[in-house]
């Protein structure tokens, strides 16, 4: 269930009107804990569910854009990062596999995403060089140090969360037993 409420909290992050400094989504950690927490017969509802964010928002709020190729290949990275998120986070959760990817996501999706808009972006807004390349990952910057902070926060909320709730259970057991 927990996984579900994150993928309604990534649309709505990624459709609720926000400043273009702001871009914080919760898209990444609900991949990520998607991977991590739901079987694989269940991956395709965030894959249709952030698909179709996607369709909406080019359509609907993204004018002059269209659906091409870099869409394509952020929608594999949908895909990518419920594997990482299996890999890293199913058999066993610790601060250093959740920190990992709270690392590895976002930096695997600025790397994808922006290589993607340099190579297919219609618009060839940044020249076919290494020049171009450079500037594009160059913009790409903030958006990456936003999905990097709300990666690392979410993850240590939904993963995290529990495993301080079990903890004080388990110290309270303790306490009730030492006690009598």
């Amino acid at each position: 269930m927990a996984a579900y409420l994150l993928l309604l909290v990534a649309v709505v992050s990624r459709v609720i009107p926000h400043a273009p400094w702001w871009h914080f989504t919760a898209v990444t950690p609900c991949l990520l804990y998607f991977g991590a927490k739901r079987p694989w017969r269940e991956m395709l509802a965030p894959l249709a569910a952030l698909i179709t964010t996607d369709c909406y928002l080019t359509v609907f709020q993204y004018h002059g854009f269209r659906i091409g190729w870099e869409s394509v290949i952020s929608w594999g990275w949908y895909l990518a990062a419920m594997l990482l998120g299996s890999a890293l986070l199913r058999k066993r959760v610790t601060f250093a596999r959740g920190a990992a990817g709270a690392l590895l996501g976002p930096t695997s999706f600025f790397l994808v995403s922006n290589f993607g808009v340099w190579a297919f972006n219609s618009f060839n807004e940044y020249p076919r060089s290494l020049a171009g390349l450079a500037a594009c990952y160059w913009a790409g910057v903030p958006f990456y140090r936003n999905d990097l902070l709300a990666t690392s926060l979410v993850l240590a909320v939904v993963l995290g969360l529990p495993e301080l709730v079990r903890r004080m259970h388990q110290a309270r057991a303790q306490e009730a037993v030492a006690g009598k």
